[in-house]
């Protein structure tokens, strides 16, 4: 029983920190775009638990964690609500140093999302294709309600950087190798994608018009 406990155990809290740190991010360009206080705290809550509502879904894991453990509906209003009460503070802090944040979110979710897809057998293409759905997910919603063209669809290679940790994920998992090396190295490829390209100006090719 506890081998089979254990798992879950281990993504868990993963999962809520990759919620926490994608409701700030979230929170953080809502209130750029000027919304009010609410309008924050819907964003934020969006992005936070947009993605992880797509996985548990496709997954036939329903109802989704969010409406099933209260600690992720509180998490992402925590997060928006630091946003809320402390954004004259928040607003000043350099890009540079929030980018990071929002990798290392995109990385959790990507690799979070990919070793629950393996736990439910599936095989490591498709669990690859639904850790990166689960990283971008909450994005795409957020940058849709904010009346823009998401993020995933013109600029900075995002959603790569999630499929190739979720990748390294799923296969070291389904090959058997150790979990909590196969996380933290499919983490580590997504953050590093993530930051190089943000770093060096990559984008994936644009088809000439």
């Amino acid at each position: 029983m506890r081998a089979r406990l254990r798992p879950g155990l281990l993504l868990r809290p993963l999962d809520l920190a990759g919620t926490g740190l994608f409701a700030l991010q979230g929170g953080l360009t809502a209130a750029a775009a000027g919304l009010d206080v609410f309008g924050v705290l819907v964003i934020s809550f969006v992005t936070a638990v947009g993605g992880g509502i797509v996985r548990d879904v496709l997954l036939g894991d329903t109802p989704p964690a969010v409406f099933r453990d209260l600690a992720y509906p509180v998490t992402a209003v925590a997060g928006g609500a630091v946003v809320v009460l402390s954004y004259g503070l928040v607003r000043d802090v350099p890009r540079e140093l929030l980018l990071p944040l929002d990798a290392a979110a995109l990385g959790l979710f990507a690799v979070v999302g990919a070793a629950k897809a393996v736990d439910h057998g599936m095989s490591p293409l498709l669990a690859a294709l639904l850790g990166a759905m689960t990283g971008v997910g909450g994005g795409v919603m957020r940058d849709v309600l904010l009346g823009g063209v998401p993020l995933i669809l013109r600029s900075d290679v995002y959603a790569v950087a999630a499929l190739a940790g979720a990748a390294v994920t799923a296969v070291g998992l389904r090959y058997g190798g150790p979990r909590v090396l196969m996380l933290a190295a499919g983490f580590a490829v997504c953050v590093v994608i993530r930051l190089l390209a943000l770093r060096q100006g990559w984008n994936l090719p644009r088809v000439a018009g």
